[in-house]
């Protein structure tokens, strides 16, 4: 619940949206950015709200059109987005992956097999750098921008690494 939190008093942090405009933030920007996929929106927004850090306001247009709510972060909310961006600054973990298990048994495979799998992995995560490259070029926003260029950065170090491993195999 906390990744939860975190994302949605960021988005309300800037302002105050509807349902449907966080809803397109996370769509449109978020998750073929970042790769977050959310499936309910309402849910964690109603345990934020009874957590005290979001409040909603009910709206109604003019006609027959349904009643809109639009959520805003709280004081109580925003201290908490303050102390959550402030964790995810500065926490550093090492990170594990998945591959690091398949290193460690590696010497229990053959070793043509490996490099040519390992090959394939490097081909595999050069499209996936050619993707990551295209979002850039055509980010919205100078964050987003950042964002693509961290994890371009992120595949071409593991590309290296891979490269490495193949050479002292």
């Amino acid at each position: 619940m906390i990744e939860n939190e975190f994302l949605f008093l960021g988005l309300l942090a800037d302002g105050p949206k509807h349902g449907y405009e966080i809803k397109l933030q996370l769509e449109e920007d978020l998750a073929p950015n970042i790769g977050l996929q959310i499936k309910s929106i309402y849910y964690p927004l109603a345990k934020m709200e009874s957590g005290g850090l979001i409040e909603k306001e009910v709206g109604r247009k003019e006609g027959r059109f349904p009643e809109k709510y639009v959520y805003r972060i709280t004081p109580k909310g925003r201290k908490k987005f303050d102390e959550l961006m402030l964790h995810s600054l500065t926490a550093v973990e090492r990170p594990f992956f998945q591959i690091d298990l398949a290193f460690y048994f590696l010497p229990l495979v053959g070793r043509d097999m490996a490099k040519r799998r390992l090959k394939a992995r490097c081909v595999f995560l050069k499209k996936i750098r050619q993707e990551l490259a295209l979002l850039q070029s055509a980010a919205k926003t100078k964050t987003l921008s950042l964002i693509l260029q961290h994890d371009l950065d992120l595949v071409d170090a593991e590309i290296n690494s891979i490269q490495k491993i193949i050479s002292q195999l």
